[in-house]
């Protein structure tokens, strides 16, 4: 006895293989926006060059009585002699760096804490902050 196979395969569920009505309602994913803090944090850590490793990353909302924003604290470390040659470029060009963050005025940024070890290899952590305030 032969089955028709047509006549089976509607009665079936296909969970995996969404049928075209089906398919044409579903929405499309939404796109996760990406936050200045988020392109802060990128901007800095090409900045600190690839031998660096993001330790924390904080932000904490800010206002005065004429501007809004935000202060971000980022801890990086550098182990090895070419990765604490990093941090020194870091250190040296942090404070006249020009962030294309858009929406964004980088306020300040400085070099809040450093500490270097030398033995048993080299290492260098230090802790940056930056004050973000809303371009309106």
């Amino acid at each position: 006895m032969l089955l028709d196979f047509c006549h089976f395969a509607q009665a079936f569920e296909r969970k995996s293989l969404p049928f075209a009505a089906e398919a044409a309602e579903v929405p499309p994913p939404k796109r996760r926006r990406v936050t200045s803090g988020e392109r802060l944090l990128r901007s800095v850590l090409e900045l600190a060059g690839s031998r660096a490793e993001l330790v924390s990353h904080a932000e904490v909302p800010w206002a005065s009585v004429t501007f809004s924003g935000a202060r971000h604290t980022v801890v990086l470390r550098f182990e090895g002699w070419e990765a604490c040659d990093d941090a020194e470029h870091l250190i040296a060009a942090l404070p006249e760096h020009e962030f294309a963050i858009p929406n964004v005025l980088v306020a300040d940024a400085a070099v809040a804490r450093m500490e270097q070890h030398l033995l048993p290899d080299p290492r260098i952590e230090m802790e940056i902050e930056l004050l973000l305030l809303e371009d309106a």
